[in-house]
């Protein structure tokens, strides 16, 4: 698929200076329908410069979510989805999750990033079918003929003018002070904001933390300890032991096996039961073990679908990897704006040294892949400056169990911080906002945001059950 080598989530801070801006009138926004949510909500759509001092534009997408009570407190909060690449409105659900506890008192507001979801998504067309059956040359070569194709000027679809979009929307919308919420990418993107316009920013919570430092290909370090964290879990629960004795050894004899050449596997799609002819290679194997890691539920099936793929049985596997191209109920990413972010800011920074320092068989051919991407894209590098301090009080939340953002990242963020807050979540892994008691840990910050938040309650959020067979997880 032409999105399978960019779904690794968190990336890298920037430092884009702040555009100086008058404050606009608010503006009329409409009632709207969108996926995810029953109700009706307000949405924006609002013109922003495509590029600084120019008279192109691009139409911005805001959805709002009005609080619940009257008399809400005049601070929103600003949701900056993941990615790069995923929008707003993808991930609208959080209204009835992480936002529950406080929305009742507080706007919220769902920023489509230039180049996502309805602020002009920046994609190719991918046909899954289709896609199953090409190697990753092939895949590869129809992503560079889509890249050619566009008529877009990737260089203006950077971090820095995704927070000048933001102070837009804070403008046109009439706020003063905003609550920033970001997750993985949007935690990038929220100190990016904070960073270019500090006086508008009140708090930031921050999930799934990306470090000042971090650059999106050098993952293969955190995503091999997930994997080999999962691996002695399996080896220290009984029942999982007992069914799979040899978990190990049967995924390097796979990965070993796909090395040596694609497997066609011919079996019923797992869709629409057709017999179908799929192509199967180490870095589509690979690539959907890394994306299981980021859910530990998920996760946990892995030693059950490794087991079956190393008998013969590989349609659990075939299921699991077209689940992130089917019927996922938020919107797939933005493949051409991630590629702009990524070619612009990280691979700059992915030096021979820090590839070498970083290698994992789970990310093996990320870095070269992205270079080759990159090349077509042709975007010039956006420099790299030290990251400033910022003021406003965060909340930091990590997952024991990321293997993308795990929590040495969100201490290497905090280290830039004059009021940071760390809690982890011990069984938790890519994204601690929408479980157990976190929704009441953000409203209690928003609230009382120098006050210490005991974060003790995240100790509670039980630990998934392995998966020992076709019927799914034990109970």
């Amino acid at each position: 698929m032409l999105k399978s080598i960019l779904l690794l989530g968190a990336l890298l801070a920037a430092n884009p200076l702040a555009m100086a801006a008058s404050p606009t009138p608010p503006v009329q926004t409409r009632s709207c329908h969108l996926p995810g949510v029953e109700e009706a909500l307000r949405c924006l759509t609002l013109p922003v410069p495509l590029e600084p001092g120019k008279p192109a534009t691009l139409n911005l997408h805001v959805t709002i979510a009005p609080a619940l009570r009257q008399g809400a407190r005049p601070d929103p909060v600003f949701v900056l989805a993941g990615g790069p690449g995923e929008a707003g409105s993808d991930v609208l659900t959080l209204l009835a999750t992480a936002f529950k506890r406080v929305r009742p008192t507080r706007d919220i507001v769902f920023i489509d990033q230039r180049g996502t979801g309805l602020s002009g998504k920046l994609d190719c067309a991918s046909e899954v079918d289709e896609d199953a059956k090409l190697d990753d040359a092939q895949i590869d070569a129809a992503l560079r003929r889509c890249i050619a194709a566009s008529k877009v000027p990737f260089a203006a679809y950077t971090t820095a003018a995704a927070a000048r979009d933001i102070d837009a929307a804070r403008r046109a919308l009439g706020y003063d002070k905003v609550n920033l919420w970001g997750g993985s990418y949007g935690t990038r993107l929220a100190q990016a904001y904070a960073r270019a316009y500090p006086a508008a920013v009140r708090t930031l919570t921050l999930d799934a933390v990306a470090a000042p430092d971090q650059v999106i290909p050098a993952g293969g370090r955190d995503a091999q300890a997930a994997l080999d964290r999962l691996f002695a879990q399996c080896a220290k629960d009984a029942a999982c032991a007992r069914a799979y004795p040899n978990l190990r050894r049967e995924f390097d004899a796979l990965v070993a096996k796909l090395d040596g050449g694609p497997l066609t596997l011919n079996l019923p799609d797992p869709r629409t039961a057709r017999q179908v002819d799929v192509t199967m290679t180490s870095e589509r194997l690979l690539d959907t073990v890394r994306n299981m890691l980021y859910s530990p539920a998920d996760a946990r099936r892995l030693p059950f679908l490794v087991h079956s793929a190393s008998e013969g049985r590989w349609q659990p596997f075939v299921a699991r990897r077209n689940l992130a191209a089917d019927f996922s109920p938020d919107g797939a990413p933005a493949t051409l704006l991630h590629l702009a972010v990524v070619c612009a800011e990280d691979m700059p920074r992915f030096t021979p040294a820090l590839a070498a320092s970083d290698a994992s068989p789970l990310t093996r051919t990320l870095g070269e892949r992205l270079r080759g991407l990159c090349r077509t894209m042709n975007v010039p590098a956006v420099p790299e400056a030290p990251p400033t301090r910022i003021a406003a009080p965060a909340l930091l939340l990590s997952g024991a169990l990321d293997p993308v953002t795990p929590p040495r990242r969100a201490r290497d963020a905090a280290r830039f911080m004059a009021h940071a807050q760390l809690l982890t979540a011990p069984n938790v892994g890519h994204g601690v906002s929408q479980l157990g008691c976190a929704p009441r840990l953000l409203r209690a910050f928003l609230d009382q945001p120098t006050a210490k938040v005991d974060g003790a309650c995240l100790n509670e959020i039980p630990a998934p059950t392995f998966q020992l067979g076709s019927a799914g997880p034990q109970p």
